[in-house]
C-alpha cells in the first residue's frame, strides 16, 4: 500500500509528521514547493518535491500544484491521498486526487469560521466535500459536517495529531529553561505574540493599533515576526511602534513551543498557534475577525478585534495570572489525548477497502444552512 502525504507548509508537516512516522515505508511524502521556509521540511523529509511556483499568485499556484500532483498520481498511483488542513496545496491535493479517482482522505477536517473573505475556508469546505473521509478533530467540527450533509460513514472524529506533534518537538524541561535564559526571559514574566494574517498585517491601522497595544502590556513582548509582518512594519513606517517590543524572526518549532509554554499570555491570530496553546496549557488573546476554533475559545482564553482593548484584557488577565494557569492545567485539551494518528490510520482502512459509490441526499435535513453553497450533489461522486 502508498499512502501520499501532501504538505507544503511546515504546519501542515508537522502535523503530519507522526502519520507519516506511523505509515513508515507505506507513505510516499510529496512536497508541493507551496512555501520554502527555512526549518519547514525539517520535521518531514519529502519523497518527491514538486518545483512549482510559489511566488505567484494564488490562482495559478493553485493551478500549477494541481496539474503537478496530477501527473504525478497518475504516475504512481497511491492507495489513498491525504491532505491537512485548508492550505492552497491542501485544495491542490484534493482536486487532483479526485481528478485521477485516488480516495482522499482529509485530516482536520469540519473546520469552520463561517468567513467567506478567508480563502481558508473557501479550500476546507471544497475539500470536505471532495474527500471519502473527514478526520474531524472535534465534536463540533464533526457537526460543522453534517449540517453540510456530509453523511455520517464520511466521517470520523480522530483528534488533532497536534497534540503528539507538541509532545515530540517540546524540548525537555532542562532544555526549555536553558532557550530561557539564552533570551534573558523568566517563565511567566513575558508575552508571546505572533502576528501573520492580512487582515491584521495588511491593513495599516490594523497593524499600527496591534503594535501600540502591545507597546502598552504591563509584561516584556517577544514578537515573532512573520516575513510578511516585518515587510509591512517597514511599509506602513511603524518601526518606531517595535523599539518597546521585542522583535525576532520565525522562531524554529522546539523554540516556539518553549516560548508558549512559559509565556503568561499568548497574543496571536493563528490557528495553529491556537491549538498548540491548549496543549501547553496557556491563555491566548485571539486577533481576527472570525475564528475556526471556536473550542479554544470556550476554555482558554478570547478573540478581539484590532482596535479594541487588548492591552486592557491582558492586563486584566495579567493581574491574577498564577490562577489561571492553576486553572488551565487542569482544563481538558479539546484535540484529544495524544492518540489521534492511530485513530486516522484506523479509519483510513475503511477508505482503502470500500469502493467509492454515489451518496444518497437525504430527503429532508434539519441542518442549518452550509456556510458556502452547496452543490445538490456530493462532490465526491462527482469526476473531474
Amino acid at each position: 500500500m502508498t499512502v501520499a502525504l501532501i504538505v507544503g507548509t511546515r504546519p501542515e508537516a508537522i502535523k503530519l509528521a507522526p502519520l507519516a512516522s506511523l505509515l513508515g515505508p507505506e507513505a510516499l511524502v510529496v512536497h508541493t514547493g507551496q512555501h520554502h521556509t527555512a526549518g519547514m521540511t525539517g520535521h518531514l523529509t519529502p519523497d518527491i518535491e514538486l518545483h512549482t511556483a510559489h511566488d505567484t499568485t494564488r490562482g495559478a499556484q493553485l493551478g500549477a500544484m494541481t496539474s503537478a500532483l496530477d501527473q504525478l498520481f497518475r504516475k504512481n498511483r497511491p492507495d489513498v491521498v491525504v491532505v491537512q488542513g485548508d492550505t492552497t496545496s491542501a485544495l491542490a491535493g484534493a482536486l487532483a486526487a479526485n481528478a485521477t479517482d485516488m480516495p482522499l482522505v482529509h485530516v482536520e477536517a469540519g473546520l469552520r469560521s463561517f468567513d467567506r473573505a478567508m480563502p481558508e475556508e473557501h479550500h476546507r469546505v471544497l475539500i470536505d466535500h471532495l474527500a471519502d473521509l473527514c478526520c474531524a478533530p472535534t465534536p463540533v467540527a464533526r457537526d460543522n459536517l453534517l449540517a453540510e450533509r456530509i453523511p455520517p460513514s464520511r466521517i470520523a472524529v480522530t483528534g488533532n495529531p497536534i497534540v503528539e506533534a507538541v509532545g515530540h518537538n517540546l524540548p525537555q524541561p532542562e532544555h526549555q529553561l536553558q532557550l530561557l535564559n539564552q533570551l534573558g526571559l523568566t517563565t511567566s514574566a513575558f508575552i508571546l505574540a505572533t502576528l501573520h494574517r492580512p487582515e491584521n498585517t495588511d491593513n495599516p491601522d490594523a497593524l499600527e493599533t496591534i503594535l501600540r497595544e502591545l507597546t502598552a502590556l504591563r509584561e516584556p513582548v517577544v514578537l515573532a515576526l512573520h516575513p510578511r509582518t516585518q515587510r509591512q512594519i517597514t511599509k506602513f513606517s511603524l518601526t518606531t511602534l517595535t523599539r518597546e517590543i521585542r522583535c525576532s524572526g520565525p522562531l524554529d518549532y522546539p523554540m516556539l513551543l518553549t516560548l508558549i509554554r512559559h509565556a503568561a499570555v499568548v497574543i496571536s491570530d493563528s490557528g495553529g498557534v491556537q491549538e498548540e496553546t491548549t496543549v501547553l496549557k496557556r491563555p491566548i488573546l485571539v486577533i481576527r475577525r472570525s475564528n475556526e476554533r471556536p473550542e479554544v475559545e470556550a476554555t482558554f482564553g478570547a478573540r478581539l478585534r484590532p482596535g479594541q482593548d487588548i492591552a486592557g484584557t491582558v492586563n486584566q488577565w495579567l493581574s491574577d495570572i498564577a490562577a489561571t494557569h492553576t486553572r488551565l492545567a487542569d482544563q481538558r485539551c479539546p484535540y484529544g489525548d495524544g492518540t489521534a494518528t492511530r485513530r486516522i490510520a484506523d479509519a483510513m482502512q475503511t477508505v482503502r477497502r470500500s469502493a467509492r459509490t454515489l451518496c444518497p441526499v437525504p430527503k429532508t435535513s434539519h441542518h442549518r444552512p452550509m456556510s458556502l453553497r452547496a452543490l445538490s450533489v456530493q462532490p465526491s461522486s462527482l469526476r473531474m
